[in-house]
């Protein structure tokens, strides 16, 4: 039965994890049956006055696997365990008060769902990863839920579940540094994929000014003249230009630009095999490589780079930094190290077990000191990162204590001296980042950094960072709460947002980078293959800096043509960059040359 458990990646319908969902259900059908004792109590209530309430059920023998398929399922069969809760507040008592609710069990390799349902019986939240306890926080207003609990991969397992009125953390002031502003351009329709740019990746050749812009097999160079006008020209690997295998078929792309060795590489996902290339001249000439050296695993493959830690067995060419290839497979996540520059990779090293996080993850990044990071957003009810502070050689998982799981990959960006900045979507939706002086051991100023702007949920956050004390931290987010999943009924109009900070992350000043095009209207779906229209943006958005600390955030714009004008959802996915133009970089030096230059946008219209 321990397969069940280690064969689950991530599977409710707000992930995209791939899962054998036959397999899952060939294994279940082999477990005996047996009646769970029920809720007990079967009801509870929590109020100002009485804040907290428990309940338990169990044991379970018979596992639940049908939310793989997109919508749970409850009957003798496929056993589910329902407890009423009622939560009487005085009005107002939601700002400053979260209702928040934890399922818990004693076997880690268990795995219960939790699922929190109106009156109505509707989806209001949930928590489905791999995390032990499963959270979920929701407004303290006056309500009444159904709170189901799944058992997924039981083991004979029973639960606990707790729900209690909290006190949300108090947030420091905004900061009162003057707002950054951005202008966005769009890739042409004459570009291939133009309008096929979900989850986007980005970086900077340092050295020429060309911003890499990587979606599905297209890689776009963009460059940007003095008045801030933007060309996009399409630069994929081909048999044309040095590797056939960059432009040929994908399920999941990814790019990465070295800042110092001005390097890009790009690479997809093709089944358990990943296809790389890289380019030293912007995509003009490509070179084809090992491709990760380990198998590709099942989703989320990452690359990132950056110095050797010392200490250890460093580059064997004149190639002089590590290049990192991440997976997640069937029951862990993995990482190569490359030594001579990503031509070929060393053997797969586990940074975690499903018995630690859940298996998707976000993108690797390297430090100054040779210090790599994976962020997971789930890793026993927070979220965390991975680190390994020997080139690759060991891994430790270090937890925010503050945080709980979300549904989005968090992200981390890097300063000059080595300060983490974790930025995520909370288990309620809001943009939260903290900050670490010790590699993620310990994790400080941890905030909301939506709240000014009266922003409710987010996806797809991206960081990065500058000067150690700069950072930038940017996602999608709507001023509209609730299930930003059903289709049927979620009406937020989403747009960019991008939070920056300049004194080390104790306050953050956040802007609305595309006020008058909005991204997206309506719902959002991280589901993969459950999803419908509301799937198109994918997965994630991606962040970077120029030389002079200009912050460029990729995205996909969903909401084109007369959507952008006050039309209906489009559902586009339109390769799109957001551009700072006006205010402080993320480096200090260069502060005077930006500040205060509205540059020009690009003409096209998003």
């Amino acid at each position: 039965m321990a397969l069940l458990s280690a064969l689950r990646l991530h599977h409710h319908p707000r992930s995209r994890g791939r899962l054998a969902v036959g397999l899952l259900a060939l294994v279940a059908g082999t477990l005996p049956s047996a009646t769970a004792d029920a809720a007990t109590p079967p009801s509870g209530s929590v109020s100002d006055t009485a804040p907290t309430t428990t309940w338990s059920a169990g044991p379970f023998a018979v596992p639940n696997v049908s939310g793989t398929a997109g919508t749970v399922s409850c009957g003798n069969a496929q056993p589910c365990d329902d407890y009423a809760l009622k939560v009487s507040v005085p009005a107002g008592y939601d700002a400053g008060h979260s209702l928040r609710i934890d399922v818990r069990w004693p076997d880690s390799a268990a795995d219960f769902d939790l699922y929190v349902l109106d009156a109505a019986g509707r989806e209001v939240a949930a928590s489905a990863s791999s995390s032990d306890p499963e959270t979920v926080l929701l407004p303290a207003v006056s309500a009444s839920y159904t709170v189901r609990v799944v058992p997924y991969a039981p083991l004979g397992d029973s639960f606990t579940g707790t729900a209690s009125l909290v006190t949300a953390p108090a947030d420091p002031p905004p900061s009162t540094a003057t707002p950054p502003t951005y202008a966005s351009s769009w890739a042409p329709d004459g570009i291939a994929d133009a309008h096929n740019a979900g989850e986007p990746s980005i970086g900077v050749d340092r050295a020429s000014g060309a911003a890499m812009f990587q979606a599905y097999t297209s890689t776009l160079k963009v460059t940007y003249d003095s008045a801030g006008v933007a060309t996009w020209q399409d630069k994929s690997a081909s048999a044309a230009n040095g590797c056939p295998q960059g432009s040929t078929t994908s399920l999941d792309p990814i790019l990465f630009t070295d800042p110092v060795t001005h390097r890009t590489f790009e690479s997809q996902l093709a089944g358990k095999t990943a296809l790389t290339c890289y380019t030293d001249d912007d995509g003009e000439t490509w070179t084809p490589t090992g491709g990760s050296g380990i198998n590709s695993g099942v989703d989320h493959q990452t690359i990132g780079g950056g110095p050797f830690a010392t200490g250890g067995p460093g580059a064997v060419t004149s190639y002089p930094n590590a290049v990192y290839y991440c997976s997640q497979d069937i029951a862990d996540a993995s990482c190569a190290v490359s030594r001579d520059g990503g031509l070929t990779y060393g053997p797969a090293v586990p940074m975690y077990s499903l018995l630690d996080c859940g298996g998707l993850h976000g993108h690797v990044k390297v430090a100054p000191d040779g210090t790599v990071y994976v962020p997971n957003k789930g890793c026993g009810g927070h979220q965390a990162v991975a680190v390994s502070e020997d080139n690759g050689l060991t891994w430790t998982v270090r937890k925010n204590p503050s945080s709980t799981p979300g549904d989005s990959d968090p992200s981390v960006g890097i300063g000059a001296g080595g300060t983490v900045y974790m930025g995520y979507q909370n288990s309620d939706g809001t943009p939260r980042i903290a900050v670490s002086h010790d590699k993620g051991k310990t994790w400080l100023y941890d905030q909301n950094v939506g709240a000014a702007l009266g922003i409710k949920n987010i996806v797809f956050p991206a960081v990065t960072a500058g000067d150690d004390n700069r950072a930038a931290f940017v996602f999608l987010g709507t001023t509209t709460g609730g299930d930003y999943q059903d289709a049927a009924n979620f009406t937020g109009v989403w747009h960019l947002y991008v939070a920056t900070t300049y004194d080390g992350g104790q306050s953050w000043v956040t802007v609305d980078a595309t006020p008058t095009d909005p991204v997206q209207k309506g719902s959002i779906c991280t589901g993969g293959t459950t999803c419908g229209n509301d799937r198109n943006l994918l997965d994630f958005i991606d962040v970077t800096s120029d030389a002079q600390g200009r912050v460029l955030a990729a995205y996909a714009d969903g909401c084109t043509g007369a959507c952008a004008t006050g039309g209906a959802q489009s559902y586009d996915a339109l390769a799109s960059i957001a551009r700072q133009t006006s205010g402080n970089t993320l480096y200090g030096a260069y502060d005077a040359v930006v500040r205060g230059r509205h540059n020009k946008p690009e003409g096209a219209t998003g």
